[in-house]
Order: structure tokens, then sequence, then C-alpha cells
């Protein structure tokens, strides 16, 4: 899967750091149980229907841990899932299972959550042009995991962060003293420091609309918790100038009317925020 923050680098440094919060100076548990040449297999069982996403990590985090232990995958990322399949199957020294496990299930639980919630939500829109988009509201630290969920259920990436795309929000038009200020001001500092990023501007009215279409300068407008006759009389005025974006409380219950509209991407911050994890568990065989 190409996308720029799945680095190797990016992926080590998130594993290293939750094993470190889970482990600290030992996983006392297994190693006060369990003798150190003891094998064992383990079964992950899934006990939700669902998306599955986070094999890939969890192999990643298991052979972190241990590169001798062995995955044997019933799924791939993206798979459908039912009470009772099992996803895959995981072989070797016992007390690196018992130290990877955690950290794999609680990435699986909530990324096939997220996946699963994506998926759904594609399911309202399909048949339009619309394109699912996921938000910044993410865990602390766990952004890396749920934005790739969110991929790997059928949605697309908006920004990963504050550096790799410019949105210009509410807070900032009315601290930069408007909609004219807060574009020309941008535009000027992107090139007097030799930044290639594109800009994004919320509009919370048909007249800050105006604005931005007096300004131009931007690549795309989010359209902020607009009826959706409003957001048709938006792309009416924009005249294919700007990708649009809906967003602002979207919901299942609100979903197809809006991408009916004709916009071109809708982004929906419960994929990331208000999921609930799936069920599943490994067990040992």
């Amino acid at each position: 899967m190409n996308l720029p923050y799945l680095t190797t680098k990016n992926i080590n440094a998130f594993i290293k750091a939750a094993l470190a919060e889970d482990i600290g100076d030992g996983d006392h548990s297994s190693l006060g149980s369990i003798p150190a040449e003891a094998k064992s297999k383990a079964h992950l069982i899934i006990k939700d229907d669902g998306v599955i996403a986070g094999l890939e990590l969890a192999e990643k985090i298991f052979n972190y841990v241990d590169k001798d232990l062995v995955l044997d995958f019933h799924k791939k990322d993206g798979d459908t899932i039912e009470h009772g399949e099992i996803a895959f199957s995981v072989e070797g020294t016992s007390r690196s299972i018992l130290s990877s496990e955690r950290l794999a299930l609680n990435c699986l639980q909530r990324m096939s959550a997220i996946a699963t919630y994506t998926h759904h939500m594609n399911q309202l829109i399909k048949g339009t042009k619309a394109r699912l988009l996921d938000t910044r509201k993410t865990t602390p630290l766990f952004r890396l995991a749920e934005k790739w969920a969110v991929v790997i259920g059928g949605g697309v990436n908006h920004r990963f962060g504050l550096y790799d795309m410019v949105m210009l929000k509410d807070n900032h038009i009315d601290f930069a003293g408007g909609v004219k200020n807060a574009i020309n001001q941008t535009v000027h500092y992107l090139t007097e420091n030799n930044l290639k990023l594109n800009i994004e501007i919320e509009v919370r009215s048909l007249r800050e609309l105006e604005e931005v279409l007096d300004v131009g300068q931007v690549q795309r407008v989010m359209l902020d918790n607009m009826l959706p006759s409003d957001i048709r009389q938006a792309i009416k005025m924009i005249g294919g100038r700007f990708e649009t974006e809906a967003s602002g409380g979207i919901t299942e219950k609100t979903i197809a009317e809006i991408a009916e509209t004709g916009v071109d991407y809708i982004s929906v911050g419960a994929l990331t925020h208000s999921y609930k994890s799936l069920d599943m568990s490994l067990k040992a065989i």
C-alpha cells in the first residue's frame, strides 16, 4: 500500500514506543511462568462481523518482538470477516507470543472497527462522485494506524498532519482578519519559505465563499455545516475552479443526501473518533 507515512522507520518507531509502554522493564508474568525454551501456537479468533484491518501491522509487531515467530494468514487486510472465523495463526516461542499479543490485538481491534465503519459509510455514497475522507480527529500517537485503517476500509486520507497541507479553518480566518488576509498571507509565507503545499480554506457561508472566489489561490474549499441546498449553490458558484469538500457533523443519516449534491469529498471525523472496537482474541491451541 503506497501511503507516504507507512515507512519502515515510522512503523518501527510506533511499535517500539507502544511495546515500551506495555512491557517496560520486562513481561514478568511470562518470564516468571513460562520456560524460555517453551514453544506454542495460537489462533486469532474473530468474534464480530466486519472488515478486518491491521493484519500487516500485527505481523510486523510479532516479528519486531521475535523475528522467528511464524504467522500463517487465512485473511488479508480489507477482507470481510464473520464471527467464529480464524484470521491467522502464530507459532513460536511462548514468551514472544505473549509479549506481542496485547499490542497486536489493540491494533487489530481498533483498525478493524475503523475499516468496518469506513466501508459502511462508503456503501451509503456508492454511485456518487463523492470520496470519503478522514480528519485529524485521531487518537494521539495512533494516527498512523487509524488513517491506515481508513484506507483499508475504502476511504481516502486527508492531510496527515499540520505540515503536509494548509487548511485555513474558521479560527485561522478570524485570527488573520478575514478570508482575504488569511489566503494572501499564507501564499506569501509559502513563497518566502519555498513550500509547495496545497491550500484548502473553510467557508461558513456563501458570503465567505464569494470572498474566496475573489481572491482565488486555493485548491479546495471546505463547505462547513451547510445544508445540501447551500452546498449545491456553492458548487454552482465555484464552477469547477476548486475542489469541494463537505464537512461538519455528517452522519449515516445525512451523508447520502450530501453526496448527491455533487461535492468532490466528504470528511467524517467519526471514522476515527467514534468507533467501537471489533471483538477478537488470541487463543492457544
